[in-house]
């Protein structure tokens, strides 16, 4: 069986200051001008031909070797969280009020330590595509680039991606085949009523106890309209209403978050959603109004590609570094949108199981360092594979 320290992993000391240097000046969704020109920088100078400004703030490193007619795509986040950082490290956030909350620092590190390794040596016939996305932190990145032409000016055929996993060991794989991330979308509701005395409530129609019943009411859809077997998550985040405890409000707002992993309970959860907060708010007299936002697609990893990477991974580091067929997540990732396009696979790797290890979006998150080289060189040997010589 293969062991880490018999793998010849890529020299990253370099990418290991870059990732601390990115975690330093981070950026929110669509406003990732340094990183960007830092990552077009680096690409340009290992020979990439390179292609700014895509979506936004977005990033196409292309680089062409031998005769080869296979096309493999590499994508990365570029953005940052609107978190105030609380460690003591030495590369803290200096921008007050935003950090690299979620690792996407890292994933960057990661993808420009392979590039400049697949760009050294070569070992490649076919095309690669290495897409540095903006706006992954509910911004629509993916979609933004896609929509400005991604993949008809840089067609893949197969596509990947790698996100880091607190609650696993440095450097453990974790694939999933099948829908692997919930879609989100976001509903606001409004319920509508008549004012009043709080001393009489019989004078005025009260909003606060209709909401109250609708929140209450919204937990049975997924205990009771949805399939026990699959998965659904409704979230009821924020509620407001009133000033005072003498005045009755006019109306109450409720802001919900709603996940699924299945595209028609996706659909079945805004169906049932909305007619029952619209039974509630009758009932109690009164009138509810429902926005729906749709978010992020289902997330769905490709069966052949999933396994293709998952030999990688095995063949590279040994079957007791990978988690063959990891948990869904309720979390979700732009990434699907591409991955509705391009077949390809979104996987993790564990970014720590200590105690005190933090989640991300965490003010005490950090990227682990030891991963780029091991990130780097599972990238490296991928591309090697897919695009055979």
């Amino acid at each position: 069986m293969t062991q880490l320290h018999e793998v010849n992993l890529v020299e990253v000391e370099e990418f290991i200051s870059l990732r601390r240097d990115i975690h330093q000046h981070p950026e929110l969704a669509f406003e990732e001008h340094r990183t960007a020109a830092l990552v077009s920088e680096k690409l340009k100078s290992w020979g990439y031909e390179v292609h700014e400004g895509i979506g936004g703030t977005g990033v196409v490193g292309v680089l062409k070797n031998g005769n080869g007619e296979m096309t493999i795509g590499l994508r990365a986040d570029l953005d940052a969280l609107p978190i105030n950082e609380q460690t003591d490290l030495e590369w803290a956030s200096k921008n007050e009020g935003v950090m690299h909350a979620c690792g996407h620092d890292g994933h960057t590190a990661m993808l420009l330590a392979a590039a400049k390794e697949i760009a050294d040596k070569k070992e490649f016939s076919g095309t690669i595509n290495l897409i540095f996305q903006p706006a992954e932190e509910g911004g629509g990145g993916a979609l933004r680039m896609m929509e400005d032409g991604l993949f008809k000016h840089f067609p893949c055929d197969a596509i990947f991606a790698i996100h880091n996993m607190p609650g696993y060991a440095v450097g453990h794989f974790i694939f999933r085949d099948g829908p692997t991330m919930s879609s989100s979308d976001y509903a606001t509701i409004e319920i509508l009523g008549v004012g009043g005395h709080g001393g009489m409530p019989h004078r005025a129609s009260d909003p606060i106890v209709a909401a109250s019943s609708i929140v209450m009411a919204l937990q049975t859809i997924v205990s009771r309209n949805v399939d026990p077997q699959q998965s659904a998550v409704i979230t009821v985040g924020a509620f407001n209403a009133g000033h005072a405890n003498n005045v009755i409000p006019a109306r109450a707002k409720l802001e919900l978050s709603v996940r699924a992993l299945d595209p028609q309970v996706r659909i079945d959860l805004e169906k049932r959603i909305k007619e029952l907060v619209q039974s509630q708010a009758e009932s109690f007299g009164l009138t509810a109004v429902v926005n729906w936002k749709r978010g992020y697609a289902v997330l769905v990893n490709s069966a052949a590609e999933t396994e293709f990477a998952r030999n990688v991974a095995a063949d590279l580091f040994g079957e007791a570094a990978i988690t063959c067929q990891g948990p869904a997540l309720s979390g979700s990732e732009d990434f699907a949108f591409m991955l509705e396009k391009i077949p390809g696979s979104y996987l993790f790797i564990g970014n720590g199981d200590t105690p005190g290890t933090c989640m991300v979006h965490n003010p005490a998150y950090d990227f682990n360092d030891g991963n780029i080289a091991i990130g780097a060189t599972f990238w490296s040997e991928l591309v090697k594979q897919y695009l055979k010589t």
